[in-house]
């Protein structure tokens, strides 16, 4: 099975849609994913990642299913309603300085992560657990079960399925298929808006699969259109910099 897992378009996260630029990489996106066969479509409930995916499902023919587990990774206090309206209510996952990650011992530990002081007061393991039961779920409907490390192919295929979600997401997603601490996609890795990542199984001992990731973040649908990808998502690479340009 091939999974592709999608980052929305470059955001208009005031009104929860894609700038203009966003719409233009969504059309771009459109046109590339009518190559790649994709058998079914899931999406999350916000609505960048609905018109990033609704873009697609026009340009293919096809209808998606909204999961609302897809929506962006966060934690908000117990009790809070989401979106929250104060911020001191709301932890976002990605968006820490090296100096409060970097030096701790647990950050990158595949169990203790989640013992970090900073999410003191939220329901962080059961969150994570939540959304990480919902993706093996999914995965088994598509003949895929989990079993310790791995997958057991109970019905194994080479049809391909796609997720269209977020950044924040998507690194909680690949932390579970590998079985790593979600702060190694979080804080070292980027997936610019609209971009692309390709996984497939592989099956080398029969009845047991992986997923091996294939591509990240890819943008050959945005380089076909001569459409510069987004910077957002990144911070700047000198501090000297502009923050938004590099």
């Amino acid at each position: 099975m091939k999974l592709y897992i999608v980052r929305h378009g470059e955001p208009d996260y005031r009104n929860d849609t894609v700038t203009e630029k966003g719409k233009r990489e969504i059309a771009l996106l459109g046109e590339y994913m009518k190559t790649k066969d994709i058998k079914a479509f899931y999406m999350s409930p916000l609505g960048r990642a609905r018109a990033t995916c609704e873009a697609t499902l026009q340009a293919v023919g096809k209808e998606g299913v909204v999961l609302d587990w897809l929506q962006e990774y966060m934690e908000v206090r117990p009790g809070t309603t989401y979106p929250p309206k104060d911020r001191s209510d709301m932890k976002m996952m990605w968006d820490r300085l090296p100096s409060a990650w970097g030096f701790s011992d647990s950050a990158f530990d595949r169990e203790r992560w989640i013992e970090d002081p900073y999410y003191e007061g939220f329901a962080v393991k059961e969150h994570y657990q939540r959304i990480c039961g919902e993706f093996d779920a999914l995965l088994a409907s598509h003949g895929y079960e989990r079993d310790g490390f791995f997958y057991k192919a109970v019905a194994p295929h080479n049809d391909a399925i796609a997720l269209y979600c977020h950044f924040g997401l998507e690194s909680v997603l690949l932390s579970h298929l590998f079985n790593v601490s979600p702060n190694i996609f979080w804080h070292l890795t980027g997936a610019v808006p609209s971009s692309v990542t390709l996984l497939a199984t592989e099956e080398r001992e029969e009845g047991t699969a992986i997923f091996r990731m294939l591509e990240y973040g890819s943008t050959a649908h945005l380089a076909l259109g001569s459409e510069e990808p987004s910077f957002m998502g990144r911070f700047r690479e000198c501090y000297t910099n502009d923050w938004e340009r590099p």
